[in-house]
């Protein structure tokens, strides 16, 4: 298992041999960076922290220093070959393999219950004043309150999200970009996180869409 920090740039889709059109989201790898390693001896669990975006940083004495501005740490089964100052690219990530995408989604602001919930709201005509309001959301007597976790209004979006089993469609290891198929979270331009998934994982994922997919009639014998 190995993850990357990757900028997401767009959708777009993908034609298969089999004349399949597939969604895919291109991102851009640039050359991961490994700034330090954790160990269990010294942390108590095996991790590894990269690094993007590099730049020369100035002191106040007029030293310079190299910063990443992107930083993100991955734990690791083992730390075998990730020596510091090592490069990732994206050739850890073949096509077919699974990845797992985790990014932060747009914010959307304050939102009513019926966007925020998918709420159908009240008829729109005949007098009616009941609108896109959420409806009752009072107790009686007791307990005399809102249960808490009751769908209301408020801010929507803007939380981490977790893409599981994301099978990779394109790798361009010259233009040094990934095709994930479907949507990933975030804005175009954001900054999203990549591991790949276990062997185990790609094998039950694979069996399980196997038992899902309808089984292909046969054609009747000619005459």
């Amino acid at each position: 298992m190995i993850g990357v920090i990757a900028r997401k740039i767009g959708m777009s889709r993908v034609f298969l041999p089999t004349g399949e059109a597939v969604p895919v989201t291109y991102v851009k790898v640039e050359d991961n960076t490994v700034l330090r390693t954790k160990t269990t001896e010294k942390d108590g669990y095996q991790a590894v922290v990269l690094g993007v975006d590099q730049e020369q940083m100035k002191t106040r004495k007029g030293k310079t220093h190299e910063k990443h501005r992107n930083q993100k740490e991955f734990q690791m089964e083992s730390l075998d070959g990730l020596e510091k100052g090592k490069k990732i690219t994206l050739e850890s990530m073949p096509v077919e393999s699974l990845v797992t995408v985790t990014g932060v989604g747009k914010g959307k602001g304050f939102q009513g219950v019926m966007k925020r919930h998918h709420f159908a709201g009240g008829p729109a005509t005949h007098g009616s004043h009941f609108k896109r309001e959420p409806g009752s959301v009072g107790m009686r007597t007791w307990p005399g309150r809102i249960h808490a976790g009751k769908r209301m209004p408020g801010r929507m979006g803007n939380v981490t999200v977790s893409l599981k089993h994301r099978p990779v469609i394109v790798n361009d290891a010259v233009k040094k970009v990934l095709g994930i198929k479907g949507p990933i979270p975030g804005p175009n331009g954001s900054i999203v996180y990549l591991t790949t998934e276990p062997a185990v994982v790609k094998k039950a994922v694979v069996a399980k869409a196997a038992q899902a997919a309808p089984a292909k009639k046969s054609a009747p014998p000619k005459k």
